[in-house]
């Protein structure tokens, strides 16, 4: 039998999260019933995929964005359902923000890498005191053909700004909201940079430091890691898995 602190217990030591300053709660933030058969997972905590997760079965959700954010909130409105509906199905609710950004196995940014086959891996781009995102070398490639077999990854249209060179070799990226870590990724002399979502800014950021972007959306390019965690938990524990995917083009 697989129990709700198996599971925790084990996230917890695997992804460090004690040790990962956060404005998330990492962990366990709504408790639901003690023996676990089936986890959902899914990139953000909200009311569809829990609708979701509980008419497949689930007696766990495991989210990137869960719903504690370091701040006291009342149990009304869209934050009072969500967690009603949890407790009256009895499901958990277990959340990794940082310690899944910057894992450097499963987390986002690493897989990311790892997906254009990127060597000599480095850990950059300081966030809340820690090192969220990976930059390392790739083979040179176009950057339409890097453009396309990161689509095809993380299952989305990709923005591009490209006021960099036309091959790409060095490479970083910083998933999510990371576009305000472009100054690094130009410090650091890279010729693409990956993240999620761009905000106005970026735009003439990488113009004046002939720096590439490429942006996934911050819901699409956070979804390998969770995925990746979900293959974990699924090789470790005798429980059924499913990723429910609330489609989000942001």
């Amino acid at each position: 039998m697989t129990t709700r602190e198996d599971i925790v217990r084990f996230l917890n030591e695997y992804l460090h999260s004690a040790e990962i300053p956060d404005s998330s709660h990492n962990g366990l933030q709504v408790q639901g019933r003690a023996r676990i058969s089936k986890i959902v997972f899914g990139v953000s905590a909200g009311l569809e995929l829990f609708k979701k997760a509980h008419a497949a079965g689930a007696d766990m959700i495991i989210v990137h964005h869960g719903l504690l954010w370091g701040k006291e909130q009342a149990l009304t409105g869209t934050f009072g359902q969500r967690v009603g509906f949890l407790l009256r199905h009895d499901i958990s609710l277990l959340g990794y923000h940082l310690p899944l950004d910057k894992h450097s196995q499963i987390g986002h940014n690493a897989l990311l890498l790892q997906a254009l086959q990127a060597q000599e891996i480095h850990s950059f781009a300081v966030y809340h005191g820690q090192e969220i995102g990976f930059w390392g070398e790739i083979k040179p490639a176009a950057l339409s053909a890097v453009a396309r077999k990161l689509e095809r990854f993380c299952g989305a249209k990709a923005r591009l700004l490209a006021f960099g060179p036309k091959k790409i070799r060095m490479v970083g990226a910083v998933s999510g909201g990371g576009w305000s870590m472009i100054p690094d990724a130009a410090a650091l002399g890279l010729d693409l940079f990956i993240t999620g979502s761009l905000d106005e800014p970026a735009h003439e950021l990488c113009r004046e430091n002939k720096l590439n972007c490429i942006a996934l959306g911050h819901y699409n390019s956070e979804k390998p890691g969770v995925l990746a965690l979900m293959d974990l938990i699924g090789q470790r524990f005798a429980v059924q898995t499913q990723f429910i995917d609330i489609q989000n083009p942001i």
